[in-house]
């Protein structure tokens, strides 16, 4: 079983498929480190030899941020602009979408299911 990082990656997958279930790694990244390492992209987890695991691990540890790292980071990027209480800031802190879209209509992700008005 291939363990990177804290996750369980999926054993009869592609390696180039496998490594975006790490939180962080998209399917360029996924790339750069398989091409890093030297490891055919159509070979399986499953059949990853101990060194080539260990290659993939060293280059995430070297290169990039990822799971618990990252989350922290961004968790602390959004913690800093609320206590700032500038406006991106006060978006997050009342649940509203952050990036100028519209709220009259829509942003029912950000905003929870529609409160109802109760009439008498």
């Amino acid at each position: 079983m291939a363990r990177i990082a804290g996750v369980d990656l999926p054993r009869r997958k592609h390696v180039l498929y496998a490594l975006p279930y790490l939180y962080g790694i998209g399917a360029t990244t996924a790339r750069e480190i398989v091409v890093k390492a030297n490891i055919s992209p159509t070979k399986r987890v499953d059949e990853l030899t101990d060194t080539e695991l260990k290659a993939i691990r060293e280059i995430l540890d070297a290169d990039y941020k990822v799971e618990g790292d990252l989350r922290r980071e961004v968790q602390m990027n959004i913690k800093r602009l609320m206590d700032l209480g500038c406006y991106r800031g006060l978006r997050h802190r009342k649940g509203l979408p952050v990036r100028g879209q519209r709220t009259h209509t829509n942003a029912r992700t950000r905003k929870g299911p529609r409160k109802r008005i109760v009439r008498k």
